[in-house]
């Protein structure tokens, strides 16, 4: 298989092998189709490699099934590549043991919720690979702290992979990510007045 050469050579000390594990960040954003649906195509060869995948779905209502769940939650217990934990903030998250008499969480509350556990399972190194999906809409409402996620990623131990997708990320997460991918749209059935359809859309 034919391997991209860079085009610059940093003079930082490292062998090849060390600079081309070591750990990213991806961020998957801007107005056209396709963030998600590219972050859920890096799990798959994730997966294939037998790494441990968390997929932390922000923003989405529990009863919105995406077809790469389904899919990406078989191959996970299929016991043929690596395992795959699917957690979703419409569900509540799944290790959220709330009482009745508490009340429901705001969506606000949620997501913090969401992201302080992607914080420990970042410190107890749980996944190989984060899929963070339409993360960047917390950080742009103001409810988790950007510098604080940068913060954490920089910090984090062992080489943990994590894509971060969403409209409007903010621009200090795009200075600091290694990849960025702006998703611009030229064309999209919906200017025609279709509708989103089994398949394409999920």
């Amino acid at each position: 298989m034919p391997q991209g050469q860079p085009s610059v050579v940093p003079d930082d000390g490292l062998t090849t092998r060390q600079r081309r594990n070591r750990p990213l960040v991806f961020v998957h954003t801007g107005i056209g189709k396709g963030k998600s649906t590219a972050a859920f195509g890096l799990a798959l060869r994730a997966w294939n490699q037998g790494w441990p995948i968390g997929v932390f779905q922000f923003v989405k209502s529990a009863k919105w099934k995406v077809g790469e769940e389904n899919a990406l939650r078989v191959l996970g217990a299929s016991g043929e590549g690596g395992s795959v934990d699917w957690h979703k903030m419409g569900e509540g998250w799944s290790w959220i043991q709330r009482d009745a008499k508490e009340g429901e969480l705001s969506n606000e509350e949620k997501a913090r919720e969401g992201w302080e556990q992607v914080k420990r399972d970042l410190a107890a190194e749980k996944y190989k690979l984060y899929v963070l999906d339409e993360f960047a809409y917390p950080m742009h409402w103001g409810w988790i702290d950007t510098d604080e996620v940068i913060s954490v990623l920089r910090d984090r131990p062992g080489t943990q992979h994590v894509v971060i997708t969403g409209r409007n990320a903010p621009q200090a997460l795009v200075d600091f990510a290694d990849l960025v991918t702006d998703m611009s749209k030229v064309k999209h059935p919906m200017d025609a007045g279709q509708k989103g359809q089994r398949g394409i859309e999920w």
